[in-house]
Parts: structure tokens; C-alpha cells; sequence
């Protein structure tokens, strides 16, 4: 009996790894990418006012404003909110205002009661910005290109939405973000397919907020950051707002535009995998799912594969299962130095996918626990109570 269920899940799970090649190839070859060749705005569109939430960023925020200050789109004001830091940020940021009159410079000392994150700190920007659209990005993030707010204004026209959300180049130099992060990327890009979020006719809604692009009438109609208050991932939640109103919600990769190093350390990245498991998914019974899923799909061919091999031996059903687990082996390495490759992490490290499996499902495990009453989720610094 166990042969035989063995080699059934074997075999099932030989054909979600096939499917995914399938899916993979499709998109190497059909898939859209934004990039700095992307044909710019023949005039000005209108004013973009870039809106950034600062907390302790003195290594990344130079780089950031100075990457927006090299962008060609002519007409653009940034405001920079200082948000509570403990280091040199806020110094940095008066700097660059006092040398540019596009700066604008706010300090936050405290977080108002009921507020969670950047929200407040992304609603006071907000409050000031004159422009008749608004780009939210995080101050980690570096633009690639002097063209990246050009081409990303001319497909937002082109495409009529209200919300653009651009995903980044990953910048990942540590072992363990090359490690994790994909395959985290992999399990949203499973639940959210760019394809079915882009569809106002699905109810997928996905957002990452580091490179959000809103028309300004589409910011306020759903209430901005000022209704997501007391919400620690606010990205999705705004993605879900604007495509429950059908307001125009476009996701797409890009190439060459902007980069983000999301985390440093292995704390960090667990961390903010917890984080970001627990805000995409809100219910318990997705991060069940998502759990069991990576888990079966990640690790059983390997389960299979020793077991088949081991108990093969005059066994044909059991050598069966073995083969298919061997089989489904290659499929899963192969595919994911593909899909690093489209991604543009460093491939070589396929062979780690894992034990990226592992980390991940312990993330999401960790995510799980935040539903207990009284747990509490850390961002920046500060804890909050989730429930």
C-alpha cells in the first residue's frame, strides 16, 4: 500500500515540476519586461511627486536620492520623511534639500498612536506632494537608469492604470539571501501571477512597494495610506483596494530600471520573509497551504527518490518511484537555474534550492505563529501586536 501511494504523490508532483518548465519557457519567451529601451513620453505627462519613508537608512539614502535626482522625466519633486531614525538619516536628507529645491525634507519623532510602519510617514508625505502622480519607493531602493520614472510613466499611460508596480532587480550579495529569497519570490509569483493580477476580471491583487506608481485621484479614492493605518503590509493591501474598486492595477518586471537589497544578514532575511509571509498571506489557511505545498513539492522527490532506490530491489513499484523521484529531481534543479536566470540572481546556486525549501517553510511556519493572540510582528525596530 505504501508503494503504491508513494508512487502516485511521486508521480504527481513529477507533473507540477513539469508544468512549471512549461510555464517557464512561456514566459522566457513571452513574458513582458520593462526596460530603459521602453519608448518615453513624446511630452510631459504631468508632475510626479516621489514619496519616501525614511527609518535609519543612513547607508542606503544618499544613493537613492541621488539616483532620482539623475532622472530624465522633467517635471518631479521628491519628499523624504525622516521617520523616527537613531542614526545620521535625517542629516543626510536636510543636505540634499538644502542643495535642491526638488527636496523637500519632513522629521517624524514619533508614531501617532494606531498607526503601523510607514504609513504614517508615507500619509504626511502624501499631505505635501503637489503632483498628479504620486511615486512611492522605499529609500533602499537605487534607480539603474535615468530613464526608469520616463518609461514607467509612458507604460502606466499606455496600459491606463491607476496603480503601477514595477518588481526590482534583486541585488543579493550574501550566501543566504541567494539562498532564501528566491524562493520566496517563486511561492508569491505561484500565488500571484502577474498575468491573473493584471486581469480586472481576476481577484488576484499584488503589490511591492518598492516602486509603486499611483495617478492621484486613484491615491485618494481608496483613502491613501491613512486607511491602512494600523496595516504592517500595506503594499498589499493597497493592491487589493484598487482592484476591488477596478481602478487599473498593472504589476510587471523590469530590468535595468531600479535594484533593491532587501536584507543583509540571516536574521534579517528570515525576519522579513516572516513579515512578508504573514502580510501577503492574512489568513491561516493559505500559510497552511503554502507550507504543505512547498514542503511536498520542494522536498518529497527527494523522499521518493531514497526510499524508491532503497526498497527497489525486486520491487518494480518501488523502483518506479524511484525513477520518477530521481526524475523529478533533475526537473526541479534544472528549472530553478532557469528561473534564477530570469530573475537575475546568481544560478549558480540552483543546487541550494533545497535548502532554500527548508528556511522558507520555517519562515512560513513563523508566520503561522503571528496568528496567536498577542504575538507581535517587528519592523524597523519596533514591534507590533497583530491581534
Amino acid at each position: 500500500m505504501m508503494a503504491i501511494v508513494m508512487t502516485i504523490l511521486a508521480g504527481l508532483v513529477t507533473l507540477i515540476w513539469v508544468s512549471r518548465h512549461i510555464q517557464l519557457e512561456l514566459e522566457r519567451r513571452n513574458g513582458f519586461e520593462l526596460t530603459e529601451d521602453y519608448p518615453c513620453p513624446a511630452g510631459e505627462i504631468g508632475k510626479i511627486s516621489v514619496l519616501i519613508a525614511a527609518k535609519d537608512e543612513q547607508a542606503n539614502i544618499a544613493p537613492c536620492i541621488e539616483s532620482l535626482l539623475m532622472q530624465d522625466y522633467p517635471n518631479l519633486e521628491i519628499i523624504v520623511c525622516n521617520d523616527r531614525s537613531d542614526d545620521a538619516t535625517g542629516e543626510i536628507i536636510h543636505k540634499f534639500a538644502a542643495e535642491d529645491s526638488r527636496i523637500r525634507a519632513i522629521d517624524v519623532a514619533e508614531l501617532p498612536p494606531g498607526w503601523k510602519g510607514k504609513n504614517h510617514a508615507m500619509h504626511l508625505a502624501s499631505q505635501l506632494a503637489t503632483g498628479e502622480y504620486l511615486l512611492c519607493i522605499d529609500a533602499d531602493c537605487k534607480q539603474l537608469s535615468p530613464r526608469s520614472l520616463s518609461v514607467a510613466m509612458q507604460l502606466m499611460a499606455d496600459r491606463q492604470a491607476g496603480l503601477l508596480c514595477l518588481l526590482p532587480n534583486l541585488e543579493m550579495k550574501g550566501f543566504w539571501e541567494n539562498v532564501v529569497q528566491p524562493v520566496g519570490s517563486g511561492i508569491l509569483m505561484v500565488w500571484f501571477d502577474p498575468k491573473k493580477v493584471n486581469n480586472p476580471r481576476k481577484p488576484h491583487a499584488y503589490a511591492n512597494g518598492a516602486f509603486m506608481l499611483f495617478r492621484r485621484d486613484v491615491y485618494d479614492a481608496i483613502g491613501g495610506h491613512e486607511a491602512l493605518r494600523d496595516v504592517m503590509q500595506e503594499d498589499m493591501a493597497i493592491a487589493g483596494l484598487v482592484k476591488q474598486r477596478q481602478l487599473g492595477l498593472i504589476v510587471a518586471r523590469s530590468n535595468g530600471l531600479y535594484s533593491v537589497r532587501m536584507y543583509t544578514t540571516f536574521a534579517q532575511t528570515i525576519q522579513g520573509w516572516t513579515r512578508i509571509f504573514f502580510g501577503s498571506f492574512p489568513s491561516l489557511t493559505r500559510l497552511t497551504i503554502s507550507l504543505t505545498l512547498i514542503l511536498m513539492v520542494g522536498l518529497f522527490p527527494y523522499l521518493a527518490a531514497a526510499m524508491g532506490l532503497s526498497l527497489g530491489e525486486g520491487d518494480n513499484l518501488w523502483r518506479v518511484c524511484g525513477y520518477l523521484g530521481v526524475a523529478t529531481v533533475v526537473l526541479q534543479l534544472t528549472l530553478m537555474a532557469g528561473f534564477y536566470r530570469l530573475i537575475r540572481v546568481r544560478w549558480e546556486l540552483f543546487w541550494t534550492y533545497p535548502l532554500g525549501v527548508l528556511l522558507t517553510a520555517w519562515t512560513i511556519f513563523q508566520a503561522m505563529l503571528k496568528h496567536i493572540p498577542g504575538a507581535k510582528i517587528t519592523w524597523k525596530g519596533t514591534a507590533y501586536s497583530q491581534r
